[in-house]
């Protein structure tokens, strides 16, 4: 059993390369399943998943992308129109005015370029950290550490965290985790997270971290 209080900074990073190794050989393909090619695409999809899955998403966007293929033709649709187009993402009038709210935005006073730092990506309506580092890295490759609902659970039964605040987590976990495994970790929780850390059911016995997981049944 793995003591977490009193594992040092120096071991605990230690661990969590031990962790991305074996994930890596897990999920070698580990990579963002939502369907995207532009940085606007990319930004679209990542606030239709709130509270939605990629699957039901990628089913959306294909012709969503099709009817709006431009930042223009986001920020200046008729957002009841966008709403019934992504009705079945749920929270369908929040997500259209946050689509339509950022893209016009990008079109106004980024030139219809979606911007590349946290910063501005953040000013952006219905876009926050989660939001932000995902295109930061998916759509740009900058080292950014997406932290979604696998990302706390996961991190916590790791032990890598007591925190529930994702900013603290986000941040607790740059500080043990090789930069250029930043983007990769994410995609490789959220792969994990999906077939083996099961939040309700899961496979401690099949999983490949069990013997440096402080949480493990097994």
């Amino acid at each position: 059993m793995i003591e977490v209080q009193s594992e040092t900074m120096v071991q605990k990073k230690e661990r969590m390369k031990a962790v991305i190794k074996r994930l890596h050989m897990e999920y070698p393909k580990a990579e963002c399943s939502l369907t995207y090619i532009t940085p606007q695409q990319l930004l679209v999809s990542t606030i239709l998943s709130a509270q939605c899955t990629d699957e039901r998403v990628n089913q959306v966007t294909p012709f969503l992308f099709k009817k709006y293929p431009s930042v223009k033709d986001f920020a200046y649709t008729n957002v009841e129109e966008l709403a019934k187009d992504i009705h079945s993402c749920g929270y369908h009038n929040q997500k259209a005015r946050a689509i339509k709210g950022a893209s016009l935005v990008i079109w106004e006073e980024f030139g219809g370029t979606v911007p590349n730092t946290m910063e501005d990506l953040i000013k952006l309506p219905g876009v926050g950290r989660k939001t932000a580092n995902c295109v930061l890295g998916t759509a740009f490759g900058i080292p950014s550490v997406v932290i979604d609902t696998h990302m706390v659970r996961i991190m916590g039964l790791l032990g890598f965290t007591d925190s529930k605040n994702p900013e603290k987590i986000e941040r607790e976990i740059m500080e043990i985790t090789p930069t250029e495994e930043w983007i990769n970790l994410t995609h490789l929780i959220i792969d994990h997270g999906r077939e083996i850390c099961i939040a309700r059911r899961p496979k401690c016995s099949d999983c490949r971290l069990n013997d440096i997981c402080p949480s493990s049944l097994v």
